[in-house]
């Protein structure tokens, strides 16, 4: 996938917008002002939320394209994957796994938040 289609998908989720809190790389994707996407458009590395365990799973299942979280604090990592868009990764596994990101912010909502989600569909 290019930037530009990863930035698509990520935006076709409900209530999904960019923010850049850090200047124009990296390109962040947030719902409910929590990041869920950071697209490194510099350096081609995808960043997305994750469990601690489903992060441990994909690192190990892809140990050349995905690791811990670029440019996270170590406390962070864990919750943080990183994908080499450089590498040899299907656009299936890069759209699983930002629907991942995007589940995992969503499922740490609180209620009045997931709420206004629902409010806002089109």
């Amino acid at each position: 996938m290019t930037h530009d289609e990863i930035i698509a998908y990520s935006l076709k989720k409900t209530g999904a917008y960019i923010d850049l809190p850090w200047g124009i790389t990296p390109v962040c994707v947030k719902v409910c002002g929590r990041i869920f996407v950071q697209l490194w458009t510099d350096k081609d590395i995808l960043t997305v939320k994750c469990e601690k365990e489903s992060g441990i799973f994909y690192r190990n299942a892809y140990p050349d394209i995905i690791l811990r979280g670029y440019f996270c604090p170590p406390v962070q990592q864990p919750y943080w994957n990183s994908l080499n868009l450089n590498g040899n990764i299907s656009d299936d596994l890069i759209t699983a796994i930002i629907d991942l990101s995007y589940n995992t912010v969503i499922n740490k909502l609180k209620k009045y938040e997931k709420a206004s989600l629902s409010d806002n569909k089109d």
